[in-house]
């Protein structure tokens, strides 16, 4: 049986939703990703481009940072790592988790939420951070996707 950690970033609780249901239909641990800043609804808006998302997701060096760790990350195999889609890539949150630890030999595969934007170039810009893994294809979620469909989609990388 493998270990499985289910870590999420989620800034409006939508991601949360999913990385919840996804964690009851795989076994996994559940783990929040927490910024040591949390996001107001100001830094949020994107069509602001002074606004703390814009600013840094058009810095792909931006490495916001966050609270808390992984307490025995070393004894996960398969990390699903959530988030919601920002400019067709995961959040630069995301990056700074994955850069936290040592990933050699795990098996890392995105999900993401959005209500109609797709994975774009998400796993181009995580590739970076997840030295010596696995990085497999993601798939984004709509925030109603039911358990059957987590399941069926989850199945080949827990086996």
């Amino acid at each position: 049986m493998k270990n499985i950690l289910v870590a999420y970033f989620s800034a409006t609780g939508v991601t949360e939703a999913v990385a919840e249901r996804l964690s009851q239909v795989v076994g996994g641990d559940l783990y929040r990703i927490e910024p040591q800043t949390p996001y107001t609804e100001a830094d949020l808006d994107w069509t602001k481009k002074n606004s703390r998302s814009s600013v840094e997701m058009n810095d792909r060096a931006s490495r916001p940072e966050i609270t808390g760790i992984v307490e025995g990350m070393e004894k996960y195999d398969v990390i699903f790592v959530g988030f919601p889609i920002w400019w067709y890539v995961a959040p630069t949150i995301v990056n700074t988790f994955l850069e936290g630890y040592a990933l050699k030999g795990k098996t890392v595969i995105p999900f993401a939420t959005s209500g109609i934007s797709g994975m774009g170039k998400t796993n181009e810009r995580l590739a970076p951070s997840c030295a010596g893994a696995a990085l497999k294809e993601g798939k984004r979620f709509a925030a109603d996707v039911n358990e059957a469909e987590l399941k069926a989609w989850a199945a080949p990388f827990i086996k």
